[in-house]
């Protein structure tokens, strides 16, 4: 995997833990107050496995299958682009998403996931699930999202994962959105 830096004309924070920490509960308490905040975020969740957004029995779906190598479905609200990748047999760069984005109409990119990649990344750890922190190996981290104590002192920000609150000034303070 690629461990350069990502480079973006906006800011981009990542979100990384090991599976079952809660991130994806995290992040959607998170964008309603960022975007209450009148940021504009864009989002790109690093999925393990294969996805479906498609239900089948849908156009696009029945499409797709039937062989297109990239659907967009669009409509008045939104619109979306469903691209197969069934040769490149590695994980998406996360640099290659990043530019996928419309950063023109953005102020932010979170990302969950890709936690071997470097960019600015708040760690969520429960101590009760028995990971080692990332952080120790890993100075992109810049600060902890615990439901604990740390056992041992940490020199960098130690948050509540339970206070979105609280996360959403720290990350409106080191994105210098205030």
């Amino acid at each position: 995997m690629n461990k350069n830096s990502i480079t973006t004309p906006i800011p981009l924070l990542g979100f990384v833990a090991f599976s079952g920490t809660g991130k994806t509960t995290l992040l959607r308490k998170l964008l309603p107050l960022l975007t209450k905040e009148n940021i504009k975020i864009g989002m790109i969740k690093h999925a393990h496995h294969t996805f479906d957004i498609d239900i089948p029995g849908k156009d696009s779906y029945e499409l797709r299958k039937a062989g297109a190598v990239q659907t967009i479905v669009c409509s008045q609200k939104r619109w979306a682009i469903i691209t197969e990748t069934p040769e490149q047999g590695t994980d998406p760069e996360l640099q290659d998403m990043v530019n996928a984005l419309d950063a023109s109409k953005l102020d932010l990119i979170l990302v969950e996931g890709f936690k071997h990649i470097n960019f600015p990344k708040i760690e969520l750890h429960r101590p009760s699930q028995g990971h080692p922190l990332l952080y120790i190996e890993d100075n992109n981290i810049i600060a902890i999202a615990t439901d604990d104590t740390l056992s041992r002192q940490a020199e960098i920000p130690v948050l509540s994962i339970n206070d979105p609150e609280e996360m959403t000034k720290f990350i409106l303070s080191f994105m210098q959105f205030s």
